[in-house]
């Protein structure tokens, strides 16, 4: 129970993005949803707010996501997740996360650079302090080959992705940096289909999964879904995720387009 919030803010921020070919200034809004049995119960907000810098051709995103005042009480959650992004390639130049969960901060950052043959290092600084305990400050260098990403630059390559070209069950590996370590995440087409938004109007949508791993091998965390509308916007509707007790399930609430 309490990392519900940690992984419903990260869930909703994984596809709250916009299409490399159409990045628009954006805000998108989610509500989050325990479920467990008859309980359905609003257990946190989200938002995603995407900002075009066109004198570099980059956008910034910020990911901001709370808890509601009955999930204090088990575990609070205040994210924030921002970075700059190539707008062409999606690739992500500066990351950072601050983050207070459960009476600990903890401030990642990653800067990036890349080499002509392909190779992707990022200087990752970390710092964590818990309650009434001394801070700690570490860095890590992180190094990987190919498309690398980052927990937000994910979201909007995911979103990238052309889905109506795809095979049901036909796989994309990436990879992404965390504040600690190189983890690989695999997507995966199921179909497409119609489900009910927010208003419980039809829409059709491309249902997709996706999972995070260590090494290629070993999972770190449970399988997410996510349905996502088939048209140009690729607008996340509904995202879902197994916790060891119930379920979460992200909701989109709104999008105001600049």
């Amino acid at each position: 129970m309490k990392k519900i919030l940690v992984s419903a803010i990260m869930f909703a921020g994984i596809f709250a993005s916009a299409l490399a070919s159409n990045v628009t200034d954006e805000i998108l809004s989610f509500k989050v949803m325990f479920k467990w049995g008859l309980i359905n119960k609003h257990a946190g907000n989200v938002t995603v707010t995407t900002t075009l810098n066109p004198s570099d051709n980059t956008f910034s995103s910020l990911l901001v996501g709370r808890s509601t005042s009955w999930a204090d009480k088990i575990f609070s959650v205040r994210d924030t997740l921002q970075g700059t992004i190539m707008q062409e390639s999606l690739e992500p130049i500066y990351y950072e996360k601050l983050s207070h969960e459960g009476g600990t901060f903890r401030r990642d950052v990653i800067n990036y650079s890349r080499s002509g043959s392909g190779e992707v290092s990022g200087t990752g600084m970390r710092y964590k302090q818990k309650k009434n305990k001394p801070a700690e400050h570490s860095e890590i260098m992180l190094k990987a080959n190919g498309i690398t990403l980052d927990m937000l630059s994910a979201l909007y390559y995911m979103r990238n992705i052309p889905y109506s070209s795809m095979s049901p069950g036909e796989q994309i590996t990436l990879n992404v940096f965390s504040g600690k370590k190189k983890e690989i995440l695999l997507i995966r087409y199921v179909d497409d289909v119609t489900i009910n938004n927010n208003d419980g109007e039809p829409i059709a949508t491309h249902h997709i999964s996706f999972t995070f791993t260590s090494d290629g091998v070993n999972v770190s965390s449970d399988g997410l879904e996510a349905w996502i509308t088939t048209d140009d916007s690729h607008v996340p509707v509904k995202l879902s995720g197994r916790l060891p007790i119930g379920r979460i399930n992200v909701i989109l609430t709104g999008r105001q387009v600049f």
